[in-house]
């Protein structure tokens, strides 16, 4: 069957709301910056601001790339193709219903390859397509958000008075929303390298006993060929990976 279209009424609110969320993200790292900005202007101190603002516009630009772009969806005729491929280990015969380490997704309504979670902040599935670029973002995202709390703290100072407070209280809600976002990203960043540096996804990794494939595996990682040829498969190959094959090669090696 037909898969269906992400585009309902639901879906498209959480994405405006989303985008709305981003904007703001945008506009505080932007008002965090701006005193700043306009003293190294006045100095004539142009090549970090300038730089600043094109990493905040670049995560941006990322963000909407890695939200609308397809993390991997299984067409139709692609399942119908995998659907023939039949792999035998000693006397067991396994016969493929989809594409290995594809899940169907119940919110994109979608069988997604290499499916790894469905990120609520992108508002899609992160998947074999656009889990490079997730990470990208993820990258500058993070640069954005340290140099922003760089930039705020030193901007701060203290004093226990009122007319302080007023004075400065959008740069206080600013450094703590931007203490809180990097502190996220960060972890989430280390987490997903760590995955890909071992060659598994968040869905393999927390749902490990549940997987057919990988409980019926003679080894604890069938795909984890080494950190190096990891990495390099992950960031530098251009095209989608047979994962049956390297899955099958390896449970077929003599222990």
């Amino acid at each position: 069957p037909q898969t269906q279209s992400c585009a309902t009424p639901s879906f498209r609110a959480q994405r405006k709301s989303l985008t709305v969320l981003q904007g703001i993200t945008a506009l505080l790292l932007f008002g965090g910056y701006l005193s700043d900005l306009r003293r190294q202007e006045e100095r004539g101190e142009l090549l970090q601001p300038v730089v600043f603002v094109l990493l905040v516009l670049c995560s941006v630009l990322l963000y909407f790339k890695v939200s609308l772009m397809d993390p991997g969806f299984v067409r139709s005729d692609e399942e119908v193709q995998e659907t023939e491929h039949e792999w035998t280990i000693g006397s067991v015969l396994f016969l493929l219903q989809q594409p290995m380490r594809a899940r169907h997704c119940q919110l994109c309504q979608h069988c997604v390859r290499r499916y790894d979670h469905h990120c609520p902040w992108i508002e899609n599935c992160v998947g074999e397509k656009n889990h490079p670029l997730f990470i990208v973002y993820l990258s500058v995202q993070l640069v954005v958000l340290l140099w922003a709390w760089y930039i705020a703290w030193s901007g701060l100072y203290f004093e226990q008075s009122w007319d302080w407070l007023q004075h400065n209280i959008f740069l206080i809600v600013s450094f703590l929303l931007i203490v809180i976002f990097t502190i996220f990203v960060l972890l989430l960043l280390i987490s997903h390298l760590y995955l890909v540096s071992c060659n598994t996804t968040s869905w393999e990794f927390m749902s490990h006993h549940r997987i057919s494939y990988l409980k019926q595996s003679d080894l604890e990682n069938p795909f984890d060929q080494g950190v190096i040829l990891n990495l390099w498969r992950f960031f530098c190959s251009c095209h989608l990976t047979a994962w049956e094959k390297i899955y099958f090669h390896r449970n077929s090696e003599p222990v």
